[in-house]
């Protein structure tokens, strides 16, 4: 049985180093030069939800992921997306990026602007989401669909949005995927099986394209797995009265809010088996779940490697993932093998 409070309470802890008050901060975040982000609603955002406070940048320096600090922006109320065009050649696929911070923030250096320096010089035009995420307080803290809609909203609106625009960003309508880590892994896998729907009335064109994800990279993600505990517990929260099933692994059960069908994108998985705050259930659910129906989806854990290291350079193999995931992407046909 999973621990899940020492989950929760290492999480906790892991988002106060990154996002706490001990570092200078800076009202709402600005990409580099040369990039422009831009609202992703065209007006009022839909189903707004009141936060602890203005929009924060915050760094902390003591908290280091490869000798360097971490990033964070809290109290999300206004989301954007940023496009980072392709160097080049481009390959016509775009990549939504979702920064992971347990819903309560986002890395949006070392889960999204260093992704995008990555990717753009392959050829593959990047979008990074700055999703809506509120941090502790007097207000409900913002979580994983269904505890909280905003960031599965947000997902929904922006990849509509990518494909609407698809001309304009010299994007393929049919090569547009997502990739999240950790909250945003979680993300990622959210849209793959919540997409036949919007979870918001439309609001515009944008909103009549598909939010499909053509596919999809979860890596270390969270709340994809259920112990048994923890599916007793959600009995009667959010209309959750499903039995926990009687023949399946109490270690692995797939969270029953991300419901896998033979319509989810092809998916890449990557996690470390000492990972103490996204356990490793979550994806081996996950992958389980998808081989069941169908879905192409390729796996690879680590022995090591923690949380939350993104693609900073360690000395621990795992660091070399975006060179696996780069391969995957041409076995499926999204950029040149």
């Amino acid at each position: 049985m999973k621990p899940s409070m020492f989950k929760v309470t290492i999480f906790a802890i892991c988002v106060v180093f990154a996002f706490g008050s001990l570092s200078a901060q800076k009202p709402v975040w600005q990409p580099s030069p040369g990039h422009t982000q831009v609202p992703i609603w065209p007006g009022a955002v839909t189903d707004p939800r009141p936060v602890a406070g203005p929009e924060l940048v915050e760094t902390d320096p003591k908290f280091l992921i490869a000798g360097k600090p971490v990033v964070g922006i809290s109290n999300v109320t206004q989301p954007t997306m940023t496009v980072y065009s392709p160097m080049g050649n481009n390959t016509g696929t775009a990549v939504i990026v979702f920064p992971g911070g347990g819903y309560q923030g986002l890395a949006i250096d070392l889960e999204g602007t260093e992704v995008c320096a990555w990717l753009t010089p392959r050829g593959i035009t990047c979008g990074l989401l700055k999703y809506r995420v509120t941090d502790v307080g007097p207000y409900p803290k913002s979580g994983p669909y269904p505890e909280s809609p905003m960031a599965l909203e947000d997902a929904q609106r922006t990849v509509g949005l990518v494909r609407f625009q698809a001309a304009e960003w010299h994007v393929d309508p049919h090569k547009i995927g997502v990739l999240g880590f950790s909250a945003g892994g979680h993300l990622s896998a959210a849209i793959s099986t919540h997409f036949a729907k919007r979870l918001y009335p439309a609001v515009d064109a944008a909103d009549k394209e598909s939010c499909r994800p053509d596919f999809a990279v979860a890596i270390y993600p969270g709340h994809l797995s259920l112990s048994a505990a923890e599916w007793d517990a959600k009995q009667g929260t959010n209309n959750f009265v499903v039995p926990h099933p009687a023949t399946a692994d109490k270690e692995l059960s797939l969270n029953p809010e991300i419901p896998v069908t033979r319509q989810t994108p092809p998916t890449f998985l990557l996690q470390a088996e000492d990972d103490h705050v996204d356990d490793v259930h979550d994806s081996l659910a996950y992958y389980i779940a998808l081989t069941k129906a169908g879905v192409p989806v390729e796996m690879h854990l680590y022995a090591q490697g923690g949380h939350a290291f993104g693609l900073r350079r360690t000395n621990l193999p795992i660091t070399a993932w975006p060179q696996l995931m780069e391969t995957w992407l041409g076995t499926i046909g999204m950029i040149a093998e």
